[in-house]
């Protein structure tokens, strides 16, 4: 989806969006979401599969980029040292990491016999923002048996906005979530698509700026403390082939679209992105100690980078674009912003 025709949001954007405009663009990526909401309860879980296989024993290489660390993900450390991805990638909110963690070893140990076995245990990655803005977060909402419904429900197609992990989230002012968009590029003679799906929940009312246009979300907030909290998980997927130290590359310059749309990465924000590819996937046994991979040559990586920067940018807008305003703990409310356009800027 990203941001449909017609929204009246135009971005600076050289490069074209895939077929669904989504990180399901990517062969093999599915996205599934479970969204829990019911008064003061505003939270979920979203899901990312990078294939469809087992993803123990055909892992795919990863790079990982820590912009600004004030966030409790799990699983980082391993992909910045062996620059792989092993397990689904889970999103959710803070306080419920471990409960996403233990329902994805649950989950792996089922699949894979072997793990603590015959081999060595499993590195699952679990993602969070804080949603106690719209969330009760102190009640632990979200169960094991959440996070392995969305991982079940990955599909080619989702909803974004205010659902699965992004249910809560607040962004820049307004109701924030749930965001994804693609980009494709041309290299020797193939077509590769990049793309991105965000957890927005971060940036400092006020600040919001979409194509160069600056959007004052102060106007909505009643009691606007004009501060950058929050954070936000940036997930970007390629076929294209990379090695690990280029997709950690990649994955620092999505800090370039935080820019793009008014975020300075505040003291009080997480700011993570990972980024994978599918074309050079690692088995976890072999029979040969020399294996074939392929990579980019960095001297033409840029096409790479400037998708993905973009793939980002329009995740964020999207995501806020696609919210809808929602009221939650302690009677907080937060505008989407197709209301804020129709209210203030029209």
């Amino acid at each position: 989806m990203g941001l449909p025709e017609g929204s009246g949001l135009t971005l600076h954007s050289k490069r074209k969006p895939g077929k669904r405009n989504l990180i399901t663009d990517v062969p093999g990526v599915t996205v599934g979401q479970v969204t829990i909401q019911d008064g003061e309860i505003n939270t979920g879980v979203t899901a990312i599969l990078p294939h469809q296989g087992n993803l123990f024993q055909e892992k795919v290489m990863a790079g990982a980029a820590v912009i600004n660390g004030f966030g409790k993900s799990v699983g980082l450390v391993q992909i910045e040292e062996l620059g792989t991805i092993e397990s689904p990638i889970i999103l959710t909110n803070t306080l419920s990491t471990g409960t996403a963690l233990t329902a994805m070893v649950k989950y792996m140990l089922e699949q894979n016999p072997d793990i603590g076995v015959d081999t060595g245990t499993v590195n699952c990655v679990v993602t969070e923002c804080n949603d106690g803005r719209l969330n009760d977060i102190r009640g632990l909402h979200v169960k094991e048996e959440d996070v392995l419904q969305a991982v079940k429900n990955t599909a080619e197609t989702f909803e974004e906005g205010a659902v699965g992990g992004g249910t809560g989230m607040v962004c820049l002012g307004l109701k924030g979530g749930i965001g994804s968009a693609s980009r494709t590029f041309e290299s020797d003679g193939e077509t590769y698509t990049i793309g991105a799906l965000v957890m927005s929940n971060f940036g400092e009312a006020g600040n919001l700026v979409i194509g160069g246009r600056h959007l004052d979300t102060r106007k909505c907030i009643e009691d606007c403390k004009n501060k950058d909290v929050g954070s936000i998980i940036m997930i970007l997927a390629t076929d294209a082939p990379l090695n690990e130290r280029q997709l950690k590359r990649a994955a620092k310059r999505a800090m370039i679209s935080l820019g793009r749309v008014g975020s300075y990465s505040g003291n009080g924000s997480g700011d993570i992105a990972i980024a994978f590819t599918t074309a050079n996937n690692q088995p976890h046994y072999s029979k040969k100690n020399i294996l074939d991979m392929k990579m980019f040559y960095d001297e033409n990586i840029d096409c790479v980078f400037e998708s993905g920067v973009e793939a980002v940018e329009e995740a964020i807008v999207s995501s806020l674009y696609h919210a809808k305003t929602t009221t939650g703990v302690r009677g907080n409310t937060y505008m989407g912003l197709q209301e804020f356009l129709k209210r203030y800027e029209s």
